[in-house]
């Protein structure tokens, strides 16, 4: 894994798109630094990165795109796949890569709560927590974005792919406010929640009567759920996506309330996007 690391963060430097990535998030966070905290006195650096998440809708699709796409169109994947190390080892050693050249922005991001408390305005353990947070949402988002990378062979379709699921996970709250909050129409969205989780299996794994297997089995309880009691389903499935959303569960650290749930919601997010990765990654080394 080691290895891995160390190649892939030469990599990121040797090219030019870890001096883009860096360079345009240091460039769009000291904007609105100025903006807010400097020029308007707002106290807390968590206004300027709650104002900034949309940055990740650009800069981890460009980040993210070539870590496994790139090697499977190459075919300099097979040498990762048979080299003595586990499939686990290149995924993570992967994943840890991107994680420090995003991890150098949140490094030169410790300097604005020094900067605001030289002119009596900072909060410092409160900036500090939100800097963590804002950490941990961004390696959710390069979480999710290795994956769909790892579904293709096109950093095109990586990229697009990884804008698109985040910017559905950003705007989640709004999605679902447009949504039916009736039982039936939850029970609905529900059944398609179990066919998109049937889609996800089948990509991972190519095996169809899983996936089907999977899609009926959990209709079908949902089914009989909403069959014995149609009122569990009234207005579940918003706050389902709700609690989905990665940029709401930022708000809290605005309002210097240390959010533990966030902070346990975004390494789990990233767990498991590590964890499909490695299963798609698996997928092809045994096909």
């Amino acid at each position: 894994m080691k290895a891995v690391y160390k190649r892939e963060v030469q990599s990121y430097f040797t090219s030019m798109t870890g001096y883009i990535f860096v360079a345009f998030m240091v460039a769009i966070i000291s904007i609105y630094f100025v903006i807010l905290n400097l020029n308007n006195g707002l106290p807390y650096f968590a206004y300027t990165l709650s104002n900034i998440t949309f940055v990740f809708l650009v800069s981890v699709p460009i980040l993210t795109m070539r870590s496994m796409a790139e090697e499977r169109k190459n075919k300099t994947d097979q040498l990762l796949l048979t080299a003595p190390v586990t499939v686990a080892d290149v995924v993570v050693g992967k994943y840890l890569a991107m994680i420090t050249v995003f991890g150098i922005v949140c490094l030169l991001t410790c300097f604005c709560p020094l900067i605001m408390s030289a002119y009596g305005g900072s909060v410092q353990l409160a900036d500090y927590g939100s800097i963590l947070a804002f950490f941990l949402m961004g390696c959710a988002a390069i979480a999710m974005g290795m994956f769909i990378s790892s579904l293709t062979e096109s950093q095109i379709i990586a990229s697009v792919g990884t804008f698109g699921a985040l910017l559905v996970l950003f705007l989640m709250s709004n999605i679902s406010s447009l949504l039916p909050s009736a039982s039936a129409g939850t029970f609905l969205g529900f059944c398609m929640m179990m066919l998109v989780i049937g889609l996800v299996i089948y990509l991972l794994t190519k095996n169809w009567v899983l996936s089907a297997a999977v899609c009926v089995v959990g209709i079908g309880l949902l089914t009989g759920l909403y069959l014995w009691k149609p009122a569990l389903f009234s207005g579940l499935f918003q706050t389902v996506l709700n609690s989905l959303s990665l940029a709401d569960r930022f708000n809290n650290f605005i309002n210097q309330i240390f959010d533990l749930s966030a902070i346990v919601y975004y390494i789990t997010f990233s767990a498991v996007f590590v964890f499909l990765s490695a299963q798609a990654v698996q997928k092809r080394r045994w096909s």
